[in-house]
């Protein structure tokens, strides 16, 4: 009779799969809180959202590359690179 109140496996794994969820959901959200809060800042002061430092970085990086292969003259370089830094 002790089938008949609920009182079986079947509440302890449903309790157990709980738990899981419960803790799972809290470290997710403790780790997208501290993501969210330790992030860097990607906008520009002024609000414009334009692109990132890294961003800008990172396309220099190609410039540079792209010239040392010979793919664009030093004029282009130059004036290419004068365009992503302003």
């Amino acid at each position: 009779m002790f089938w008949a109140y609920g009182f079986g496996w079947q509440r302890l794994v449903f309790g157990g799969l709980m738990m899981l969820l419960v803790w799972g959901g809290l470290i997710a959200l403790a780790v997208l809180v501290v993501r969210a809060l330790t992030r860097p800042v990607s906008r520009q002061p002024g609000g414009s959202g334009g692109p990132s430092g890294s961003t800008i970085d990172r396309a220099l990086e190609i410039l540079k590359e792209r010239y040392a292969r010979g793919e664009i003259t030093k004029d282009q370089y130059e004036s290419m690179r004068r365009d992503l830094q302003t």
